[in-house]
């Protein structure tokens, strides 16, 4: 990554200049209750069954709540759910009361059928949902997502306007149903089948049950829109920001300029921002529960070799990843877990660190494992892509793999393609590519979300590899029926069969960094929020 020059002239010469500026533009907006912030990326949907991507996600947040959601602390609390729900003594029944009064942005009441409506949307195999993972496990999902049953055996269903029952599969771990719940959101079923194919595409072909409408969205090439408070929200007087203006910065020195320069409040800053302003009180940086990996296409001849997997595998040195390329707080993985994500119950000792270093680089050993991919496959001189997002950090760790592995591997060509994020999410999903530096962010604290990545059958399991072995223990971890030590074993087991496949290749954790103006408060960021809610940001007072 290479820092733009006129930038550091600016953030050192013109500092005091800049202060003022954004001093003024901070008190217009304060003047007008509007929040001014930015997203490196254009969303792609608003339909949350198809969401799959960050900057969906982030505008989904604002608009939506579900039974579950996430407080100013980033702590998981009840959203649309009255109280606790009653669990069946088999675990597998969750019966939820709603709270009395919920509406709609356009006065529709939010009922159990609206929450039926949506988790049959993500089902159906019309819809193609993305993320059908977060209703996946509900009773006859299998059947229903396949064509083989109709979404009205789907273990989901209204008792009354107010009371919704869900019926799993089998027992699940309860942080997973919880966690799961907070991001399963529910649609106006009136709205849903009006809209049909057009539902969330636009922010006028849906309405919304969150702190925020969206306005002014049409689709996926917007670079600005806006959230507007919504009136009809239940916890609207606990809603402070009145309007929130978004624009989408794909430029990283873009995005510092208009912090610097008080035009807008928030915003996520690359790692050269990070590099040479560590002691800024306006930066705010955190570990994600965000691994990066570098995939392997499992239909091509030279990226199924598992030779070829293995000298991969063991060529990249994943802390000068980090430390030298990258230089934002991010750090290299040690496997395909990050740390942070899941504790031992009985020790409290981190699921990675017990693991231990399964990601250590030995360039002996994969020049070693490159040779025996040459002589399986008859060639000497090979070549490849590889595909990653146009963002400058992207880039930059896109660049260090080529040049690594073309590097540790004689005959080896590497040539990079970088795509807008939405583009390449379209490749990820079609199978177009060779080799895919990609990202997983985790909503629950639990290395069976990581792990499943690589399972059978998951949508996002764009290796198109299958390993019966590792589904087993998967699915023996999931079912509910063991215990947290054994479960937590099973999971460590997976976790090493995952290594000894090399199906993939973890990078890093990742870091992230953001500039908050210090005219605001409560825009907090954890584990597992890489986005901000802006429904508890303040200006000071």
């Amino acid at each position: 990554m290479r820092m733009n020059k006129k930038v550091v002239a600016l953030g050192g010469i013109a500092l005091m200049a800049m202060s003022l500026a954004a001093c003024g533009n901070n008190r217009q907006s304060k003047s007008s209750g509007a929040l001014n912030v930015t997203l490196y990326a254009n969303p792609v949907t608003l339909d949350v069954a198809k969401t799959i991507e960050t900057p969906s996600a982030s505008m989904e947040r604002q608009a939506f709540e579900g039974l579950y959601k996430y407080d100013r602390n980033n702590n998981l609390v009840l959203g649309e759910a009255k109280s606790a729900p009653k669990v069946s003594s088999d675990g597998r029944t969750w019966t939820f009361t709603l709270k009395k009064g919920l509406k709609w942005s356009n006065g529709d009441p939010v009922t159990a059928q609206d929450y039926v409506a949506s988790f049959r949307h993500w089902a159906s195999p019309q819809t193609k949902s993305q993320n059908a993972d977060r209703v996946s496990e509900l009773e006859n999902y299998q059947q229903v997502s396949s064509g083989q049953a109709p979404v009205s055996s789907l273990g989901v269903r209204a008792l009354s306007k107010n009371q919704l029952q869900l019926t799993f599969a089998h027992r699940l771990p309860s942080v997973n149903v919880r966690s799961m719940l907070a991001s399963a959101f529910p649609a106006d079923h009136k709205v849903l089948a009006k809209q049909g194919q057009k539902y969330g595409s636009t922010s006028s072909h849906i309405v919304y049950n969150g702190p925020y409408t969206v306005e002014n969205w049409n689709g996926g090439s917007d670079d600005t829109w806006n959230y507007q408070k919504n009136n009809k929200y239940y916890g609207k007087n606990h809603v402070h920001m009145n309007r929130v203006n978004v624009q989408v910065t794909k430029d990283n020195n873009t995005a510092q300029n208009l912090f610097r320069s008080g035009q807008v409040q928030e915003t996520r800053v690359s790692a050269d921002y990070v590099k040479g302003n560590r002691n800024n009180k306006s930066l705010h940086t955190s570990l994600m529960a965000t691994q990066y990996y570098l995939y392997f296409n499992g239909h091509n001849k030279l990226t199924s070799n598992e030779n070829f997997r293995q000298a991969v595998n063991y060529a990249i040195d994943n802390n000068q990843l980090a430390k030298k390329v990258l230089q934002d707080g991010s750090v290299g993985a040690t496997g395909w877990v990050p740390r942070g994500d899941m504790k031992n119950p009985k020790t409290g000792q981190d699921f990675a660190k017990q693991a231990g270093d399964l990601q250590k680089q030995n360039t002996k050993r994969a020049r070693r494992y490159w040779k025996q991919a040459q002589n399986d496959l008859g060639k000497k001189d090979l070549t490849l892509n590889l595909l990653a997002d146009n963002s400058d950090d992207q880039r930059a760790v896109a660049e260090y793999l080529q040049s690594t592995l073309q590097k540790e591997f004689k005959g080896l060509k590497v040539s990079v393609t970088t795509l807008p994020h939405s583009q390449h999410v379209s490749r990820d999903f079609s199978g177009r590519f060779e080799l895919n530096l990609t990202d997983w962010n985790s909503s629950v604290p639990d290395a069976s979300d990581f792990l499943s990545l690589l399972k059978t059958g998951n949508r996002v399991n764009f290796t198109n590899n299958t390993d019966q072995k590792l589904d087993d223990l998967l699915n023996q971890a999931d079912d509910g029926t063991q215990s947290e030590s054994k479960r937590y074993e099973l999971l460590q087991q997976a976790n090493r069969q995952v290594h000894a496949n090399a199906d993939g290749v973890p990078l890093y954790t990742a870091s992230q960094a953001h500039l908050v103006s210090q005219h605001v408060t409560g825009l907090k960021y954890g584990s597992f929020m890489p986005y901000a809610n802006y429904q508890y940001a303040q200006w000071k007072k």
